[in-house]
C-alpha cells in the first residue's frame, strides 16, 4: 500500500496550554526508489504579537520548506492569557516530540532548525538561549545530560521580536508575560541572554518596520557576533513588518505585505540552510557524537 504525507495535527498539553495549542507536520513520504533517505525539517513558530500565530506565517511558509525538500512542521502555540514559559514548554515538547520520531519518520534528529516571525522569533530564539536550562528540562521529564535533545540545530529568525528595552515591541511582551513586566522583563530581553552554545543563526529584517524596530535584530546579531556564535543577517530597505514571503502568496486582505526587495530573503535562507545541512552543524556540540 503506497504510504502518504504524514499531515496530522498533534494536540499540546504542557502545563498552562490553552485549547487549540497543537503541532502540525507535514512528513514527505519515504521512498526506497529515491536516494534521499532522512531529511532536515523546519519547525515554524508564527507571529502574532503573543495575542495568536498568524496563517500567513504558517503552511504557506511551511509548503515553501516542504518544496526545498525538507520535513516541516508549523507550531501552534498557546497565546495570551497564556503566559511565560508555557509557549516555550511546547516547543520544547515539540522539538524532542520530532526527535524522538525521528526514524519512524525519517527525520534527520542533527538538522532541526527553529524558524520564528516577529514574536514568533522571540519564541524560536528563546529556545535557542534558554535550552540548556534545568527548568526546561525538567518540564519535559530529562536528566540533566540530556539537556541536548531541545537544542536546536540552527535558528532561522525573520523580523523577531528580541528586546524588551528602548526599542521593544510593548504589546508583544505584555501578552507574554502579563503582570510580571518587572520580574522577568530583563530575563526575557534575549539580546541580554545570549552566548557561545546558542546555534548558527540566520536573520532578516528591514529598516522599514515600524512595529519591530529592526534594533531588535542588530541587538541580537552584536550579541550573537560577541558569542562568537556564526550568523547571517540581511536588512532591507523596505519592507514593514510582517511581510511572511513577502509575495501575493502571503498577502493581506487589504493589499498589504507585498514587497518584491524582500522576496529574495527565502532564497538565501534556503542557501544558509544548505550551507548549514552540508556538516557544519557537526561542529560543537555535535562533534559528540549523539545517538538519538
Amino acid at each position: 500500500m503506497r504510504k502518504k504525507m504524514i499531515y496530522h495535527t498533534f494536540e499540546l498539553h504542557q502545563e498552562g496550554s490553552l485549547p487549540g495549542a497543537n503541532l502540525v507536520t507535514y512528513i514527505q513520504e519515504y521512498s526506497d526508489a529515491m536516494a534521499i533517505n532522512d531529511r532536515p525539517l523546519i519547525l515554524l513558530c508564527p507571529g502574532g504579537g503573543y495575542t495568536r500565530t498568524s496563517d500567513r506565517e504558517a503552511e504557506p511558509m511551511a509548503l515553501k520548506f516542504l518544496a526545498m525538500g525538507y520535513h516541516a512542521a508549523v507550531l501552534r502555540y498557546s497565546c495570551a492569557p497564556a503566559e511565560y514559559p508555557t509557549s516555550l514548554k511546547e516547543l520544547a515538547y515539540s522539538i524532542k516530540f520530532l526527535r524522538e520520531h525521528a526514524k519512524e519518520w525519517h527525520i534527520d534528529p542533527h538538522k532541526i532548525v527553529v524558524e520564528g516571525c516577529s514574536a514568533g522569533g522571540h519564541l524560536a530564539a528563546s529556545l535557542g538561549v534558554f535550552w540548556d536550562e534545568d527548568f526546561l528540562a525538567e518540564s519535559q521529564g530529562l536528566s540533566a545530560s540530556e539537556h541536548e535533545l531541545l537544542r536546536p540545530d540552527g535558528l532561522l529568525l525573520c523580523y523577531p521580536v528580541i528586546t524588551s528595552g528602548e526599542f521593544a515591541h510593548r504589546g508583544s511582551f505584555e501578552n507574554l508575560l502579563g503582570s510580571r513586566q518587572e520580574e522577568l522583563g530583563e530575563k526575557l530581553s534575549l539580546e541580554k541572554q545570549v552566548t557561545s552554545k546558542v546555534p548558527k543563526t540566520f536573520i532578516w529584517h528591514t529598516f522599514a518596520d515600524q512595529s519591530v524596530p529592526v534594533e531588535n535584530s542588530l541587538l541580537f546579531v552584536s550579541a550573537l557576533r560577541r558569542a562568537g556564535v556564526p550568523t547571517e543577517f540581511h536588512m532591507y530597505e523596505k519592507g514593514a513588518h510582517g511581510l511572511a514571503l513577502a509575495n501575493k502568496l502571503t498577502e493581506t486582505n487589504d493589499g498589504r505585505a507585498v514587497q518584491e526587495e524582500c522576496t529574495s530573503w527565502i532564497r538565501l535562507a534556503h542557501t544558509w540552510l544548505e550551507s548549514l545541512f552540508a556538516g557544519d552543524v557537526e561542529d560543537g556540540l555535535h562533534a559528540q557524537g549523539r545517538e538519538w
